[in-house]
């Protein structure tokens, strides 16, 4: 029972208003790129973000809008 407690703490997310929010580190697992990446992401306006003084967030639904932007179908089948 308690690894079962332990695994629901663990993969615990935030939620207000029925939305997910992301830290930094899991947007950066998520899509797979560096920090940095994300830094400059942000800097160029390409993603959005939520900072309270030191702290970033992402809404998941920003970040699945922003994958949805940059999809490409195959045009081969």
């Amino acid at each position: 029972m308690l690894d079962g407690i332990e695994s629901i703490v663990k993969h615990y997310k935030p939620h207000l208003n029925e939305e997910c929010f992301l830290s930094n580190n899991e947007v950066s697992k998520k899509l797979n790129v560096s920090l940095r990446t994300l830094q400059e992401w942000r800097d160029t306006g390409l993603i959005p973000f939520i900072q309270i003084k030191g702290k970033i967030i992402y809404r998941q639904s920003d970040i699945d809008k922003l994958l949805q932007k940059h999809y490409f179908e195959s045009w081969k089948e």
